[in-house]
């Protein structure tokens, strides 16, 4: 059973408090813009393991006049700086002395330290990191940077060019091990294992095997939280893919009039939509509930407050299935008023665009009741009681996708930004999203194909959510393995 300690520390103001928040999935703390707003050194359970070690991170007040914090600590083993440490700056200037508090403490107690720097300003225009890698020597412990305030979640590339950037401008500090991007808003969990590793990099002996358990039992919950994010969207897509709305009957002939023109994209009339329109209305409807029913559910299995407000899908222009019913009326009446003279009759007469046998109904004549009873006998086989739509292939595709990038949206939402805010998709995440779901691209199009014809089914959902689940599970891992390559938990 072992304790270890990492001690995050920065100039002043630049997020310390709301990276642990997003470290630790917890409120900590206080956070607001104002300088010294944590005075004492705090320390936090991040992780404990099965064995009992402990890993505890420390939050610490901020370096503020690093040129004299350092200076002062210089003089600590002088009776007069120790009088001005202790004595002076305690009561005349209580956050200049809280700082000297927490670089003791960090010197004393910490096994790694964690230096945070401001990433949206240039490593040379950061004058501060100078002498506070000054007080950093002088603690002696191993250092990792962390760059925060990097903005939005960007490319791979362009991270590994901010990191490329300060780890020359720190090359000159031999107490400086690793440089890694660990935004406290845009960061992902796989990046925080990244950091658990590195760390474990540093230490020897039972220490480092005390680290690698710690590790082990850190990533148990998030990928528990992963599966539980998979069966999740599994469930919502499953109930997406076999969602159906019955059209009903439009009787009368203003209503076939307004149907007609519907069609033909005219100006509609005052009143209700026609029939058709207003199921897929409804549909609409039924998918933007679920959509944000779904996300609000990955918030709340992410450990973040907060509900899904916006509207997250666009979809293509025709994204709708349509099922007709035949209509056995309609057939009697075709039936009966055909002559000797014809040999089959199109069932594209009969049903508005079905085809059935190549296009015709072989057998010759139909009359009134054998066109009725075909037309009841095949909605009978086909399961099609009423007339229905549903979401096309195409737009299950899209679907996934939009799904997909709805858990990157709040795999990467820090705690510390607060209750959850949708935005934009970055486009590299869509990348990565598409280039792991063409890897399966046969796959989701036989599952598509697959699915039930009938409208009144209850137990299609549960069933292909049970087929989607492996689909989604090996689409997020991949998306996330491009997007940080080799930060997967290892043996996972």
């Amino acid at each position: 059973m072992t304790e270890l300690s990492l001690s995050l520390v920065s100039h002043t103001n630049v997020g310390k408090t709301t990276l642990a928040r997003t470290l630790l999935g917890r409120d900590i703390g206080e956070v607001r813009d104002a300088p010294h707003v944590t005075e004492f050194a705090d320390a936090h359970l991040l992780v404990e393991s099965p064995a009992g070690d402990r890993l505890l991170l420390w939050d610490t007040p901020g370096f503020g006049d690093s040129v004299r914090l350092a200076r002062r600590m210089r003089q600590q083993s002088q009776p007069l700086g120790w009088l001005l440490s202790e004595v002076w700056d305690r009561w005349r200037d209580r956050p200049f002395w809280a700082s000297q508090q927490a670089l003791r403490h960090v010197r004393d107690d910490s096994s790694v330290v964690l230096y945070l720097v401001n990433a949206a300003e240039a490593p040379a225009a950061a004058g501060y990191v100078a002498p506070e890698m000054e007080l950093l020597a002088w603690v002696g412990k191993p250092v990792i940077v962390l760059l925060n305030q990097l903005g939005a979640a960007r490319s791979t590339a362009d991270e590994a060019a901010d990191v490329a950037a300060w780890r020359t401008h720190l090359a000159a500090f031999p107490l400086v091990k690793a440089v890694l991007p660990m935004d406290a808003f845009a960061r992902c969990w796989v990046q925080e294992g990244v950091l658990l590793q590195q760390i474990e990099a540093l230490l020897a002996g039972e220490p480092a095997a005390a680290l690698a358990r710690l590790r082990s039992a850190w990533a148990a919950p998030r990928l528990a939280t992963f599966d539980a994010a998979v069966q999740a969207l599994a469930d919502s897509l499953g109930r997406m893919a076999t969602a159906r709305v019955t059209v009903t009957d439009a009787g009368g002939l203003r209503a076939r009039m307004r149907q007609v023109g519907t069609a033909l994209g005219l100006p509609g009339g005052a009143g209700e939509p026609d029939p058709q329109t207003a199921a897929q209305q409804a549909l609409a409807l039924a998918l933007d509930a679920e959509a944000r029913a779904g996300t609000t559910a990955l918030i709340a299995l992410h450990g973040l407050d907060g509900q899904a407000h916006e509207q997250l899908l666009a979809l293509l222009e025709q994204p709708f299935e349509h099922r007709q019913r035949l209509p056995e009326g309609k057939a009697a009446v075709f039936g009966g008023a055909l002559t000797g003279a014809l040999t089959g009759l199109k069932a594209d007469v009969l049903s508005g665009g079905l085809t059935l046998g190549g296009g015709m109904l072989a057998g010759g004549l139909i009359g009134a009741l054998g066109a009725a009873s075909l037309a009841r006998g095949i909605n009978v086989v086909r399961g099609t009681g009423a007339s229905w739509v549903a979401w096309n292939a195409e737009a299950m595709d899209a679907l996934v996708e939009a799904s997909l990038l709805r858990y990157l949206a709040v795999a990467h939402f820090g705690r510390g930004r607060g209750a959850w805010v949708g935005g934009a998709s970055p486009a590299h995440w869509q990348a990565a999203v598409l280039a792991a779901l063409a890897l399966q691209r046969d796959a989701w199009s036989a599952l598509w194909r697959g699915r039930s014809t009938r409208h009144d089914r209850l137990d299609d959902a549960w069933q292909l959510a049970a087929a989607l689940q492996p689909l989604l599970h090996t689409a997020m891992r991949g998306a996330l393995e491009r997007l940080y390559p080799g930060a997967w938990p290892a043996g996972r």
